[in-house]
């Protein structure tokens, strides 16, 4: 695929203009379903398993997942249709979402929870791998950094944003939820009205057949495929990091600090705040860094050790004061990670035809760490108590940054 594609002049040399569109669709199409499924997932979820079934909502939240990235990314790069590759996925993604997040204020069982959320995953990842290839689409490799930035602002808008807004429906999480899906529907088509990625009917889609087809839905193996897993392995290890505080925040403040339920709310609120500040404010700035210094690799590394320093801090006292520090560093890592992580995952990718399937493994690795992380810290959790989780994420970020810098394709 060129490289600078959409972003040509007539004789075929790169444009200088900065693709805004872009950046700003890519942001918007972003917070459309990450806002809504952060705060409900780990507010608005946890607080309805712990109405339903308050004995086991530690082992419930960990078995909340299901895969569907690599086949709905491997299909999106095929489609060919009169309104583009990505778009009709991403529709129907946002309507079955909906579907599902409805469908989640009638539930009243832990079964039926699990098997809505385990749908909800599977529409989700309908609009997850083909937003993110509009990097690969349509940034020229010059901006890939900054047009990144934008993706990372978004994710650290998302996850702070996503719990404020929770934390205020805890005792009326229906509202909160159908806030959330008139939120989804409203940003995910002002992200599509902006990115523009219309008809490509006359586009020619490679026919394939044996080992070609079985590839095109399966991990790569052939290509440089050494930096692809590094990539996907320490984004993995960072995310289940994050994901052991995130998928038990409610439950760090409640069970190991001794909180009430308000004061839980109160202080989930604060660390938000801490979170968004320091997030977006080193988002801002990583991109454009990566852009002018060519440093993708060393800027996800730095960043990944500083998760870890950041989820480690909990364990020195059960105090809501350590959740704060967590969030300043961790904010602040999260910020400049998300910032240039895509720009890295598009710069490793070993098949230009495979485009929104092997980004969307690479997003495997961030839906799996949701998982992972939240799994460990169930067991942790159940053998030895809350403390013991948090060292044990940080040096799971350690050896994540460790993959990262061995990597060879990019600086």
């Amino acid at each position: 695929m060129d490289e600078s594609k959409g972003h040509s002049t007539p004789n075929g040399a790169e444009t200088t203009k900065f693709p805004f569109r872009l950046g700003f669709g890519l942001l918007f199409g972003l917070l459309g379903w990450l806002i809504p499924y952060l705060g409900v997932n780990s507010t608005l979820l946890p607080a309805k398993i712990q109405q339903i079934a308050p004995d086991q909502k530690v082992q419930i939240v960990a078995l909340l997942a299901t895969i569907a990235n690599i086949i709905e990314g491997a299909l999106s790069d095929r489609t060919v249709s009169r309104w583009g590759k990505r778009n009709p996925w991403i529709v129907l993604g946002l309507i079955t979402t909906l579907i599902c997040f409805y469908w989640l204020t009638k539930v009243t069982t832990i079964k039926g929870i699990i098997i809505n959320w385990s749908l909800f995953q599977v529409a989700l990842n309908m609009m997850v791998a083909p937003i993110v290839a509009f990097i690969a689409d349509k940034a020229p490799k010059k901006y890939r950094g900054s047009i990144s930035a934008f993706y990372g602002v978004g994710m650290n808008i998302g996850t702070p944003v996503g719990t404020m807004i929770a934390s205020r429906y805890l005792t009326k999480i229906n509202s909160g939820i159908y806030a959330f899906m008139i939120f989804e529907v409203v940003f995910t088509i002002i992200g599509l009205l902006l990115v523009g990625d219309g008809n490509n009917k006359g586009e020619k889609v490679k026919e394939l057949h044996g080992s070609e087809l079985l590839e095109a839905f399966i991990f790569p193996i052939h290509g440089d495929v050494r930096d692809f897993y590094l990539a996907v392995f320490g984004k993995l290890l960072f995310v289940s990091a994050q994901f052991v505080i995130t998928g038990y925040q409610l439950y760090i403040f409640v069970d190991y600090m001794k909180l009430s339920s308000a004061s839980a709310a109160h202080n989930l609120s604060v660390m938000s705040t801490i979170l968004l500040i320091t997030g977006v404010s080193f988002a801002i700035i990583g991109g454009p860094l990566a852009d002018k210094f060519h440093s993708l690799k060393a800027l996800v590394a730095a960043s990944t050790v500083v998760m870890g320093i950041g989820v480690a801090f909990p364990a020195f006292d059960a105090a809501p004061w350590t959740m704060f520090a967590y969030a300043a560093l961790s904010g602040a890592a999260m910020g400049m990670y998300n910032s240039v992580d895509q720009a890295l995952n598009v710069s490793v990718l070993p098949n230009p035809d495979n485009v929104a399937k092997d980004l969307g493994i690479v997003n495997l690795a961030n839906s799996l760490g949701q998982v992972f992380g939240p799994i460990m810290a169930s067991v942790i959790i159940g053998a030895v108590g809350y403390k013991m989780m948090f060292p044990a994420a940080g040096l799971m970020c350690l050896v994540g940054a460790g993959l990262i810098m061995l990597i060879k394709k990019v600086h």
